[in-house]
């Protein structure tokens, strides 16, 4: 083999070895100086939805339950079923997270109030990283009042009207009640996508609008479906 082979086989070999090093230390660095989530505090938003959320899966799985009880129609038994499912897993990963983040299941604040601080930029907390409640003498918007109840939560009439309900009439009041429950909860999970940077829980945040959205869709076809018809 002659040298000027040699040498360009060895160049070629050094010019390798280098490009591997670069990136390498290129990934290294990029480890080392990425910013560190933050651990959300207990009055942070993430913490509020994590709290709030679980309670408002937790009675769509009621419901999901309720009406498998009461219909006998196929395709509601199979969405009470797969809201079940979803909702009562995600419950699970919110309730995982408090434990991780060592913050308290129990809020120490009304429900909701997470949703109603100012925005960024809106003279409010940084959002994520609340560590006390804003008031009127703080510079900006002051913390607005929260509802009484979470967006499209189901009264306690309604679920005893659901539980009492049979066969079509069941069907019927589970989808309009889903329906409602399903929109309150897409409110509740963009409110957090527009108030955290925590990709863990803007992912999951934004998984819950898709699914949600679409089974609005199915659920508002099912409705059309099984409405009553005109005498």
């Amino acid at each position: 083999m002659s040298s000027s082979r040699i040498g360009t086989g060895l160049s070629i070999f050094i010019a390798t070895v280098v490009a591997l090093v670069l990136v390498a230390t290129s990934l290294i660095i990029g480890r080392v100086t990425a910013t560190p989530e933050t651990t959300p505090t207990t009055l942070s938003a993430e913490a509020g939805f994590a709290r709030d959320m679980q309670v408002h899966h937790e009675q769509a799985v009621e419901m999901s339950y309720i009406v498998r009880e009461q219909s006998a129609d196929p395709a509601i038994r199979l969405l009470g079923y797969d809201i079940a499912t979803s909702q009562g897993q995600q419950a699970g990963q919110m309730f995982g997270w408090l434990a991780i983040w060592g913050l308290p299941q129990a809020s120490p604040e009304p429900a909701m109030t997470w949703m109603h601080r100012p925005l960024p930029g809106e003279g409010g907390a940084h959002a994520g990283h609340a560590s006390r409640v804003q008031d009127a003498s703080d510079s900006g918007s002051a913390t607005q009042a929260p509802p009484e109840t979470m967006p499209g939560m189901a009264s306690s009439e309604q679920l005893a009207e659901l539980r009492e309900a049979t066969g079509p009439d069941a069907d019927r009041l589970f989808l309009q009640l889903m329906i409602a429950h399903h929109e309150g909860g897409v409110e509740m999970a963009e409110a957090i996508v527009r108030r955290s940077s925590n990709r863990t829980v803007t992912d999951l945040a934004n998984s819950m609008v898709a699914a949600q959205r679409s089974e609005i869709q199915l659920m508002q076809d099912l409705l059309a479906e099984r409405q009553p018809s005109a005498p």
